[in-house]
């Protein structure tokens, strides 16, 4: 498929510009260019041809933030299969399940990842014909950089553009993979992500993009490769340090940076003199999303680095896009923006419309479809008869338009930007055998904007005390079956949990 005259994919930018980088790694230095980029994924992509992977097919990638991030994607986002990034902070059996349940054919994963890729289930391998890994050897899988060697370069076979299958954990605490359709329009046309990078945030080929977090989230990934189908280059933090982001910025002249809340009171816990002895006069946007951002909070931003904050709110789904600016925010502070696809309806628990300024469920109209992938029941439930989606968000409209999120209908917690649903703790926790109940929510955290809390109910005569000890046996217990970050950083031991005769938790009884 030829590439279409917008260019807006890597092949069209690698004739333009090969000697350009098209990434760059911080603070390492390690540089891909657009050509060399080009010639590794063409290489990739002629792989996965010769080995049976066709447009709608599933590769998996399970790498750190690394180059070879890129050369997958892009391998991808020539052959028409969906790419699934998957968290390197996942449990064994938490990746091997979205292994197994994308379907994917392909996987491509680190060699400093081999201990939880030899930990999967087989089951969940089953159905990956094609294991690669970079960086060293795993056992079962084929060095992906001796692979391409001994491919010729030329043309893809039935190139077509790619998509992503991102997954978000659901209320339950199981994952879901999210399918949007694949779009028929030739290799590299216009894409509704850069139509918003372009209009809302200023890219253009000469853009640097910084990009501090994992890029298994959807915005990192996203961002990074919109910005290199424009031509811009993407810097990438190994890991996020906030003196190293500020280096950054200067080292690299960078013009677009995108951040969390978490990043952002970070950062500006670095002494004045620490902050200021940076060169960060080449930022033109500082973008900010992914979790509610305290209002002072951004007030200091703003009034450090001055009033190019610009804020969004959306989700993996796709469905709902807001947007606002620094003097719109100034003047609705709190707010996450106007919506800038479909009106947005405020509803209460029966569908019906609520009245401007009535708090209620945030419902979008859309015509971005998606489904979770093989789940029919969770997507009928994210869409009614009207053709409106919604992200479980809780919220209102004022009169103006302008959207403020004041809760999330599943009690989903948001630590650093990091989406932790309280089922899958709360699930391992009351196996403990000095458990009797257990709730777990999200408490406000100065730094990370909330931490998971665990409110435990002991059993009587439990062989455990309700004290500094027991909280602490009972955070190891869950650390031992699940990752870290979703387990508790504090433990508060009542007397009775508030539950109603049905069972149903009312977890906004734990917290006054």
């Amino acid at each position: 498929m030829p590439v279409h005259e917008a260019g807006e994919h890597l092949a069209a930018r690698a004739r333009l510009t090969p000697d350009k980088p098209a990434v760059v790694m911080a603070p390492g230095g390690e540089v891909r260019t657009f050509g060399r980029l080009e010639d590794t994924s063409v290489r990739l992509a002629r792989l996965l041809r010769d080995r049976g992977l066709r447009t709608g097919d599933h590769l998996a990638v399970l790498v750190d933030n690394e180059p070879a991030f890129f050369d997958a994607v892009w391998a991808a986002m020539r052959t028409g299969l969906y790419v699934t990034p998957i968290n390197w902070h996942l449990t064994a059996a938490e990746a091997g399940y979205i292994v197994g349940d994308c379907d994917a054919t392909a996987l491509v994963v680190s060699a400093r990842l081999a201990p939880v890729v030899e930990a999967m289930a087989p089951a969940d391998l089953a159905g990956v014909s094609t294991r690669l890994c970079v960086g060293g050897d795993i056992a079962g899988f084929e060095r992906m950089e001796d692979l391409l060697a001994g491919v010729e370069p030329g043309e893809v076979p039935d190139e077509h553009d790619g998509g992503w299958m991102f997954y978000s954990s659901g209320t339950t605490g199981r994952p879901k993979g999210i399918l949007p359709p694949m779009s028929p329009e030739p290799l590299g046309a216009p894409s509704f992500l850069g139509r918003m990078l372009t209009g809302l945030f200023g890219f253009d080929a000469d853009s640097v993009y910084l990009s501090p977090a994992p890029l298994y989230h959807a915005a990192p990934a996203g961002w990074t490769v919109g910005t290199q189908r424009l031509g811009g280059t993407a810097v990438v933090m190994e890991r996020f340090d906030p003196l190293e982001l500020l280096a950054a910025v200067e080292a690299h002249r960078v013009t677009h940076v995108q951040l969390v809340p978490t990043h952002m009171i970070r950062l500006l816990d670095l002494p004045a003199a620490e902050r200021d002895r940076f060169d960060l006069g080449s930022l033109r946007y500082v973008i900010h999303a992914a979790a509610p951002c305290p209002v002072e909070v951004k007030r200091r931003f703003i009034d450090w680095v001055g009033p190019i904050v610009h804020e969004f709110y959306s989700g993996s789904e796709g469905a709902g896009f807001c947007y606002i600016g620094p003097e719109e925010w100034l003047a609705h502070p709190g707010s996450v923006g106007r919506s800038m696809t479909g009106a947005i309806h405020v509803l209460d628990a029966g569908g019906n419309e609520l009245p401007v300024g009535e708090e209620g469920e945030v419902w979008f109209e859309t015509n971005r479809p998606f489904e979770y992938h093989k789940d029919p029941g969770t997507t009928r439930s994210v869409w009614n008869d009207r053709g409106w989606s919604w992200m479980g968000d809780v919220g209102r409209v004022d009169a103006d338009g302008y959207l403020y999120l004041t809760d999330r209908a599943s009690h989903m917690i948001i630590s650093g930007g990091v989406n932790i649903y309280p089922r899958e703790a709360e699930d391992v926790l009351i196996g403990h055998p000095a458990v009797a109940d257990v709730g777990v929510l999200g408490v406000p955290d100065p730094e990370m904007g909330e931490r998971v809390c665990a409110f435990v109910q002991l059993a009587p005569g439990a062989e455990l005390a309700a004290d500094d000890a027991g909280a602490a046996e009972l955070v190891a217990w869950c650390r031992d079956r699940l990752s870290h970050y979703k387990c508790p950083r504090e433990v508060r031991f009542v007397d009775e949990l508030p539950r109603l005769p049905t069972g149903k938790l009312l977890k906004r009884l734990l917290v006054v």
